[in-house]
């Protein structure tokens, strides 16, 4: 049986070498190429014809999310797995909306990720145990965000809810400091933390969601 072909893109050289060497004397596969950015495994994917490509996100001139994107439009078929150390929620959500067969962390065992090449080259999904909540959390938050409001509200504190009142309602920070009876300090520190947890990143966001959902009102 021949063994599955590998194309390797990171821009850590190092780290490729020693992937390259990983898989083709403990794994037994035939790794066909190495890459150091996103449009040079487009390049290669598309010359080579790997069975598989194990992608970093981040690399220079297209990351490795644009690049799956690219390949996976001419390609379908293509299997790609993507490995990095990334594990924020936005990484593991493009890389899968970008049509990547799996996203293991590069803190991965060997024989870990030896199993996940063999099941990816056979079609199938696969999804770091670790990374597989924050992907169903937000599953779930697009299927059923009024749910998810519900959870951000019960994730407030009475005091974050009070601030946020006030500042719906069109107060700013000395203000909201001199209704509460509280340092303007301890109000921005609130405020930082309500930001946080209603995934916002301004006062008009918050504002907004707070009247949303009854926090506050213009009355």
């Amino acid at each position: 049986m021949s063994s599955i072909r590998i194309l390797i893109a990171d821009d850590h050289r190092l780290f490729s070498q020693s992937l390259r060497e990983l898989c083709v004397t403990k794994g037994g596969f035939e790794v066909v190429g190495e890459a150091q950015n996103g449009q040079e495994v487009i390049e290669l994917a598309q010359r080579l014809q790997p069975d598989v490509i194990l992608m970093d996100i981040r690399m220079p001139e297209m990351d490795g999310v644009q690049a799956t994107r690219s390949i996976r439009k001419s390609d379908p078929t293509m299997r790609i797995i993507v490995l990095t150390m990334h594990q924020e929620d936005r990484y593991i959500l493009d890389a899968i909306d970008a049509g990547a067969y799996g996203y293991l962390l590069k803190s991965v065992d060997a024989q870990e990720l030896f199993a996940a090449i063999r099941i990816v080259h056979h079609g199938e999904a696969l999804l770091d145990p670790a990374m597989t909540l924050k992907v169903l959390d937000e599953i779930r938050r697009r299927r059923n965000p009024d749910t998810v409001e519900q959870g951000f509200l019960e994730d407030l504190t009475q005091g974050e809810k009070d601030v946020l009142r006030l500042v719906a309602q069109g107060l700013d920070n000395g203000e909201v400091a001199v209704q509460l009876h509280l340092a303007e300090s301890t109000i921005a520190n609130r405020l930082r933390d309500v930001y946080q947890k209603l995934n916002v990143t301004n006062r008009t966001q918050a504002a907004l969601w707070a009247l949303r959902n009854g926090v506050a009102s213009l009355d």
